[in-house]
C-alpha cells in the first residue's frame, strides 16, 4: 500500500521549518546508512542528535497525532523522530531497501521498519528531478509532492531518488512500526476505516455502521501485536 496524504503541515509550518533548515547545518548523508546504502547514498542530512531536528521532528510528529487519514493508514506503534535530508547539484540516492530495524535513540527498544514516510518540505516547481521513485507488485511510482504533504509505503520497497539537477529538494523523513505488521491487512483496514467514515456521513450511526465498526475493531484486535 502507497498513499498519499496531503496537508500533513500547514504553509505557515513549512514555511518555519524551512528557515531553520536553510540556515542549518548539514552533514554527509551515508553517515546514517549500511554499507550498502552507503555505496548509492549522495546528499545531505540534517543532524539527528542536534537541537534543530529534534524540535522540528517534535512539530511533525504533533501534526501527525491529529491526522486521522494518517493514523488509520499506518496504525503506528513506534516511530523514529523524524530526519531530514537535502539534495542538490546533481545529489541522488541509487536504489536500495530501508533497513528492517533501527535503533531509536533514548529507547532501549529496537523499531522494526514497516513504513517509510517522506514529508516534503518544498514546492516541485522549485526544483528540478528529485522524484522518488517506488517500485512494488503494481510497477513503477513516480513521487514528487506539494510542500506539506507525505507519502506512506512500505520499508519494503526497493525505492531511489533522482538526481536533483537544479534547486535544492527539502524533506523530512523516518520509519514506523505499525501494530500490524502485514501490508495486506493494513490495506484491508484503511479500506474499511475509509468505508466507515464515508458511509456515517451519508446515513450516521445506524445498526449497520455501528456493525462495521465492531467488525473493524475484531480484525484490528486479531492482527494487532502490541
Amino acid at each position: 500500500m502507497m498513499l498519499h496524504i496531503p496537508h500533513v503541515l500547514s504553509p505557515d509550518q513549512v514555511a518555519t521549518m524551512r528557515l531553520a533548515l536553510d540556515n542549518a547545518d548539514w552533514t554527509d548523508g551515508r553517515a546514517t546508512v549500511g554499507a550498502q546504502g552507503a555505496q548509492v547514498k549522495h546528499n545531505q542530512q540534517l543532524p539527528d542528535n542536534g537541537p534543530v531536528a529534534a524540535e522540528l521532528g517534535r512539530i511533525i510528529l504533533a501534526a501527525l497525532a491529529t491526522n486521522p487519514l494518517y493514523f488509520a493508514a499506518a496504525l503506528p506503534l513506534r516511530t523514529v523522530p523524524p530526519l531530514f535530508n537535502r539534495y542538490t547539484g546533481g545529489e541522488h540516492y541509487g536504489a536500495h531497501v530501508d533497513g528492517a530495524v533501527r535503533n531509536v535513540a533514548g529507547s532501549a527498544l529496537p523499531l522494526r521498519t514497516d513504513l517509510s514516510c517522506t514529508l516534503f518540505l518544498c514546492e516541485p516547481e522549485d526544483y528540478d528531478g528529485g522524484e522518488l521513485i517506488i517500485n512494488d507488485t503494481y510497477g513503477v511510482h513516480e513521487v514528487k509532492l506539494p510542500a506539506g504533504d507525505m507519502i506512506v509505503y512500505p520499508s519494503s520497497s526497493v525505492h531511489k531518488v533522482e538526481p536533483v539537477t537544479r534547486g535544492s529538494r527539502v524533506c523530512s523523513f523516518f520509519w514506523v512500526q505499525s501494530m500490524v505488521r502485514d501490508d495486506g491487512r493494513r490495506a484491508m483496514l484503511l479500506e474499511l476505516d475509509q468505508t466507515i467514515v464515508r458511509l456515517r456521513a451519508r446515513l450516521g450511526d445506524t445498526e449497520e455502521t455501528v456493525g462495521l465498526t465492531g467488525h473493524y475493531h475484531n480484525l484490528l484486535r486479531m492482527w494487532s501485536e502490541i
